[in-house]
């Protein structure tokens, strides 16, 4: 298994991946825009685990400035295994890509959001040395209008 950044032509097993975490997608033209976007953009990165042709994994990261100090962070914005591979280690090698790159970029901190129901994941974040702040912080959603 080799860990390399996601291609157009992935779209179709990212697309299945995303599935699998609850988020049904537009297809895999969609996909295919998002990964080129993604890869366009020098602070942001998306990877896959690929053992010989098969999609295992996908992570996507994306790199913040601070602003109330100098740096910036790194966010893990998605991170899926597939089903069939999950407690094999592909995660990890997914997350250690994601570190490298916001390392690359100077981030001082990683920072990922977990639903509270996936407590699985949430254990995995821990085994990796990531802390749980429940409880000493909130996430606040808004949604802004489409533009015309």
């Amino acid at each position: 298994m080799r860990i390399r950044p996601a291609d157009t032509a992935d779209a179709a097993s990212v697309t299945e991946l995303l599935h699998q975490l609850g988020y049904p997608q537009d297809g895999a033209a969609a996909t295919a825009s998002r990964i080129r976007a993604w890869g366009e953009d020098p602070s942001s990165a998306a990877y896959v685990a690929d053992a010989d042709g098969d999609v295992l994994g996908l992570i996507a990261v994306h790199i913040s400035p601070f602003f109330e100090r100098t740096g910036c962070w790194g966010r893990i914005v998605a991170l899926v295994v597939s089903e069939r591979v999950r407690g094999q280690g592909v995660g990890g090698r997914l997350v250690e890509a994601a570190e490298a790159f916001a390392v690359r970029h100077g981030c001082l901190r990683m920072e990922v959001t977990s639903s509270d129901r996936r407590h699985d994941a949430h254990a995995f974040y821990r085994r990796l040395g990531y802390l749980d702040q429940r409880g000493s912080s909130s996430r606040f959603l808004g949604d802004l209008p489409r533009p015309s």
